[in-house]
């Protein structure tokens, strides 16, 4: 599965995802909405709006952190 994380480090919700993510050892590509206007414009054009953590798998953008951790859960737990 091909996993992209459009995230910004201060965000609380963003730390939650990406510490599952550290957990679980999953290869995610990480893109940084606040110091790249490129991923900024890339995560509009996805689902119309800047919300993060947004998780894009296989090009389907999946919002909320908690159904991210759930899904992460479900699908990479051992």
């Amino acid at each position: 599965m091909n996993l992209i994380l459009y995230q910004f480090p201060e965000c609380p919700y963003c730390q939650k995802v990406l510490k599952v993510i550290e957990e679980l050892k999953i290869d995610v590509q990480l893109k940084n909405t606040r110091t790249s206007s490129k991923d900024r414009e890339e995560l509009i054009a996805l689902n119309g709006k800047t919300q993060v953590p947004c998780l894009v798998i296989d090009k389907k953008p999946m919002l909320e952190s908690d159904d991210i951790v759930a899904w992460l859960r479900k699908n990479y737990a051992a």
